[in-house]
């Protein structure tokens, strides 16, 4: 499977299709798309998802609709 990456913008579209938000884990700068807060996520802004991707160095990478957050 070839990951391309992809820009905020696509994956924002991507990610509302499937019912997902950009979430953090709690306490930590960590990032991943999500259906719902819980114990060890919280639903984060597009702004603040594309900010801890940018202090990380990460992007992210789609294949078939599949997303990966990785080293960008």
């Amino acid at each position: 499977m070839v990951m391309e990456k992809i820009n905020i913008v696509k994956a924002r579209q991507i990610a509302e299709n499937k019912g997902l938000k950009p979430g953090r884990v709690k306490g930590t700068d960590g990032v991943q798309f999500t259906k719902v807060s819980n114990d060890r996520l919280e639903i984060i802004s597009w702004e603040d998802f594309q900010g801890a991707l940018m202090r990380r160095g990460l992007a992210i990478y789609e294949s078939g609709g599949w997303m990966k957050i990785m080293k960008g």
